[in-house]
């Protein structure tokens, strides 16, 4: 039987997430604030934020780019690190996408950031190096996932450096860039797949 991890890791993430919503106390545990990293060396909300959310549009976000692309990134990774290599490939993309804030932050007690974002962009960004000429829906409009990536990237730059819409888009930045370097160093020809698929559009 095919145990679909990526659904699992979808149905864990909206679980506790819609608990997080009921119960406010257990958010404020999850959630990435950095003082109680430093203070109280509470370590395990470098991971715990990845699975809860600001409200149910925020989720639902997260989930359905998870889900349209988690399952091909899963099919491609599981043969060569295991299914427990696919979920460490997940969980590891949470927490090195949020180390960054962190470190900017840690000091700032007024500071709070939560969402699965990071981690989903390390899998969008696999997949599109995978399939750079796929098509990818944004607003209904199909755009090539590698145009996407350009936009995607400078556009999470840009509000990185500008942007006053609590969005932390830096965790998007390094979870885009983890994913990459991830899928380079399991499978090293990637690389050069991706050089001669972008060198040859197919378009669908």
């Amino acid at each position: 039987m095919n145990i679909s991890l990526t659904l699992i890791l979808i149905g864990i993430t909206v679980l506790v997430s819609w608990q997080a919503f009921e119960k406010p106390r257990l958010l404020d545990r999850l959630i990435l604030w950095p003082p109680a990293i430093d203070r109280h060396k509470q370590y395990d909300r470098l991971l715990t934020h990845g699975f809860i959310h600001a409200d149910w549009s925020h989720l639902l976000f997260n989930m359905i780019t998870l889900y349209f692309f988690g399952s091909l990134v899963e099919r491609w990774l599981v043969p060569m690190i295991g299914h427990i290599g696919f979920v460490l490939f997940y969980l590891s993309a949470i927490v090195v996408a949020i180390l960054p804030t962190y470190a900017q932050h840690r000091h700032d007690a007024r500071y709070r950031s939560l969402g699965a974002s990071g981690a989903v962009s390390a899998v969008l960004f696999t997949y599109i190096l995978l399939q750079p000429w796929s098509l990818i829906l944004v607003f209904f409009l199909p755009l090539p996932a590698i145009v996407y990536a350009v936009l995607y990237i400078g556009y999470s730059i840009w509000m990185d450096k500008h942007g006053q819409d609590n969005v932390n888009h830096s965790a998007h930045l390094w979870g885009a860039a983890y994913g990459v370097m991830f899928a380079v160093v399991v499978e090293p020809t990637v690389l050069g797949g991706f050089v001669q698929r972008l060198m040859h559009p197919s378009f669908g």
